[in-house]
């Protein structure tokens, strides 16, 4: 017996289509996720099954020194970034409000830049031991002692000086929120300066530090240019000699696949330490924190202490490629770095523009469509900010490379023209690697920007006639420019310093900065490799001036 109540026709159809907004949700989740899934798949159906002899031979080794890395670079940048976001925080010191924005100056040099200028710094042919050796008469390296500059601490203290300033946002921010009741109280009740930061500050901040380190950690898993020139064999340098060297796409999964393992249990471990360690502060009783003035010794000591990891992760790998960018100035008129200026500007930029573009719409998308599905795939689409470059640049390189030889046998069975590799064969598949790696920054600014929008905003435009596309361009967009703006120069921030996804995707010839800069320190030619790398640094200085400017007029 048939429901009489019951929609027919189109009005049936159209109660089970899915709208624009929940339709294209869908795809652009779908469109990020492909490349994680494409890695799980080679994984699972490897055309040579390496997986035995990788656990019997290399796999144990790239795992524990993957370890080790990660656990020096994390003990290394929560001890840099909270002590240094406690002094400014908390005291005020010679340089303090200076120095608040430049801790967070080493985010604009990538880690490998460090390594390099490192190495040149202090290797048997820099000036370090050159000058030992003309003071006292040595005459080679075996007249002395001297530490091994490429090797495992040397990787762990150039990325902890590169990645501290994660942990230091953070735990600044979570520093200054407390409330200055408590500290009162500490005090009152005899504890010193460091009771207060142990007993107080810290299990406060903790949740902040921990979230901060956890990304310090994930971006060190990421690194394959400070790991490859100082030979420390991690996880990602496993992929690319797997890959690469041995011809195995599928070992190279198997070896992604672990990395990834590795990211998850480090989310859920951040995650299940702060579980059931939860503060609250009444907002009411909140009082900010009044920095407490430092004198004598003790102020210059905090000046001292924050200055020192600005000199190590920003001053002195500037100061080394500016040298080397002076003394041969003819680097910067080498034509292969106006070539790699214009690639990394068409690549990055057009990565930054699809990024944010799709973040928006997906964003947007899902609040008005209000469906279940969207809604539980949109935090799922930053899991590619946790994969490394290198597994993305797996995940996209064989789905990609596959479906170009379909259009291409397409093409020539229609035409007879063989149009070629028309994806992988072009910069494409290196701008969408970066969409995938950078889908959260631009997802995540979008989704607090539409937080902080009115509702009744968009509601009275709706009311006067606008659709949701006239309501998002009308009300939205005006409203969000400026953070959307961060986003497109984050985006292409990031675009212009990842390397990993850039070695494995670009096409033959074509380089960017990111890849000259390594491409010319790998040959030992740091005054060809200086000119790009000081390119890449300025970028990223202005961003995050901007940052801080951001940050601080909060």
């Amino acid at each position: 017996m048939s429901d009489q109540n019951a929609p027919s026709g189109p009005t049936a159809l159209r109660l089970h289509l899915p709208d624009l907004w929940s339709a294209g949700a869908l795809a652009i989740a779908a469109l990020v996720l492909v490349p994680i899934a494409a890695v799980f798949w080679l994984a699972a159906n490897p055309t040579e099954n390496v997986w035995p002899h990788l656990m019997a031979t290399v796999l144990p080794r790239y795992l524990s020194t993957t370890l080790v890395l990660m656990a020096g670079v994390g003990v290394l940048t929560a001890a840099v970034g909270t002590g240094a976001a406690w002094l400014v925080a908390m005291h005020e010191f010679p340089g303090r409000r200076l120095l608040a924005s430049a801790l967070l100056m080493p985010l604009a040099i990538p880690a490998y830049v460090g390594a390099y200028a490192l190495v040149d710094f202090l290797d048997y042919a820099g000036p370090v031991q050159t000058a030992l050796r003309a003071t006292f008469g040595w005459s080679s390296a075996a007249d002395y002692a001297f530490p091994d500059i490429r090797s495992l601490p040397s990787a762990v203290l150039v990325l902890s000086l590169s990645l501290y300033p994660y942990v230091y946002l953070l735990a600044r921010a979570a520093f200054s929120e407390q409330s200055g009741a408590g500290f009162e109280v500490a005090g009152a009740l005899g504890a010193g300066a460091w009771r207060r930061f142990w007993r107080v500050g810290l299990p406060l901040a903790r949740p902040a530090i921990a979230a901060g380190v956890a990304v310090a950690m994930m971006e060190t898993v990421n690194d394959f240019g400070t790991v490859d020139f100082f030979g420390v064999q991690t996880l990602t340098t496993g992929i690319f000699s797997t890959w690469l060297s041995g011809g195995n796409a599928g070992g190279a999964a198997q070896i992604a696949c672990v990395v990834l393992v590795l990211i998850a249990a480090l989310v859920w471990i951040e995650r299940q330490s702060r579980r059931r360690r939860r503060f609250w502060q009444a907002a009411r009783a909140q009082r900010p924190v009044t920095r407490r003035r430092l004198e004598g010794g003790a102020a210059w000591g905090a000046t001292f202490a924050c200055l020192v990891p600005v000199l190590g992760g920003f001053v002195f790998p500037a100061s080394v490629m500016g040298w080397h960018a002076i003394v041969a100035a003819d680097g910067w008129l080498a034509p292969g770095l106006a070539r790699a200026i214009v690639n990394t500007l068409t690549v990055a930029g057009a990565a930054a523009l699809l990024t944010v573009g799709l973040a928006l719409f997906m964003t947007y998308g899902v609040r008005m469509a209000g469906r279940t599905l969207p809604r539980l795939l949109l935090p799922i689409t930053t899991v590619g900010y946790a994969a490394p470059g290198a597994v993305l640049g797996l995940g996209v390189l064989i789905p990609m490379a596959a479906l170009d030889n379909r259009v291409a046998d397409a093409v020539l069975a229609l035409t007879g023209h063989d149009p070629g590799l028309i994806l992988t064969g072009s910069w494409a598949a290196l701008a969408f690697a970066y969409v995938v790696r950078f889908f959260a920054i631009g997802q995540g600014a979008a989704d607090a920007a539409l937080g902080r929008i009115p509702p009744s905003l968009p509601m009275a435009a709706r009311a006067l006639g606008r659709g949701p596309g006239g309501v998002l361009t009308a009300v939205h967009l005006p409203l969000m420019r400026g953070s959307v703006a961060m986003a497109l120069l984050l985006v292409f921030v990031d675009g212009m310093k990842e390397l990993p996804a850039t070695l494995l995707l670009r096409p033959f010839g074509f380089d960017t900065l990111a890849t000259r800069v390594h491409d010319q320190a790998s040959l030992e030619r740091l005054s060809q490799a200086a000119p790009a790398a000081l390119v890449i640094t300025a970028v990223g200085l202005v961003a995050v001036l901007l940052l801080a400017r951001a940050d601080a007029a909060r």
